[in-house]
């Protein structure tokens, strides 16, 4: 029998039914179904590592990790394994609302570690923050402020770009600085959580399609963030420049 015949499928609605929610100590509510990877402690270290102050703008939200979350046209189903044939058309998330709620659908099985896991989780919370609080005006003043002095680099493709738009002189430059600064306030917000759940090595980050922000404009945007939100008890924010050996 081959793997595709043997993978069972079900639809968001059914995954709901069937997988209990819990809830972390920050008030995040989230669920697992199907064969993941992630180890319990991680995944609940994980969710956990978002700071209250952040979490409290995912309210009537809920995440579920899944192994492959897989597009068949307008129809979306949940896979419980991995499986090669539906994960060509497996997205790494999905965001779907049922009922008063809205339920985000990770694919866990599309990544290969916890690093690459909790990344896509956070970037998914840092949009929803910025989405249902809007962008800290100290944050815009300081990412502001660094691209009028054209520092180098950005921390996402989105950010890369709209940047370049929002500084060219025209008639839709301040709706594209607004896009921008949301768009690195998310990129913030998710670099910051992720360096709460995990060491991480920035250029780790690196991405061919555009230069990274410099190291030192990053520890700015990153400090004003630990501001806003910081830490859980039992989690730390520290910036090195240099790995300790």
């Amino acid at each position: 029998m081959s793997s595709a015949a043997s993978a069972i499928t079900l639809s968001p609605a059914e995954v709901l039914r069937q997988a209990p929610v819990a809830q972390a100590p920050n008030g995040i509510c989230y669920a697992t179904s199907g064969q993941i990877t992630l180890a319990v402690t991680d995944l609940e270290r994980m969710v956990a590592t978002v700071p209250r102050a952040a979490a409290a703008a995912l309210s009537r939200k809920a995440y579920y990790f899944v192994p492959l979350t897989v597009s068949q046209g307008d129809d979306t189903v949940i896979a419980d394994r991995y499986d090669v044939a539906l994960s060509d058309h497996a997205v790494c998330h999905r965001n779907l609302t049922l009922g008063d709620s809205q339920c985000v659908f990770i694919s866990t099985r599309l990544m290969d570690d916890k690093f690459s896991v909790a990344f896509e989780f956070y970037i998914n919370v840092g949009h929803a923050v910025v989405e249902r609080a809007g962008v800290s005006q100290s944050f815009a003043e300081l990412a502001w402020k660094q691209a009028e002095s054209d520092v180098r680099g950005e921390t996402s493709l989105d950010a890369y770009e709209l940047r370049k738009l929002a500084t060219t002189p025209g008639p839709d430059a301040e709706k594209h600085k607004n896009e921008y600064l949301a768009s690195t306030f998310a990129d913030a917000i998710s670099i910051y959580l992720l360096s709460l759940f995990i060491d991480v090595d920035y250029y780790d980050l690196r991405e061919r399609d555009y230069p990274l922000l410099a190291p030192s404009a990053l520890a700015e945007r990153l400090r004003k963030v630990a501001e806003l939100f910081p830490p859980n008890p039992g989690f730390e924010f520290a910036i090195y420049y240099k790995r300790r050996s």
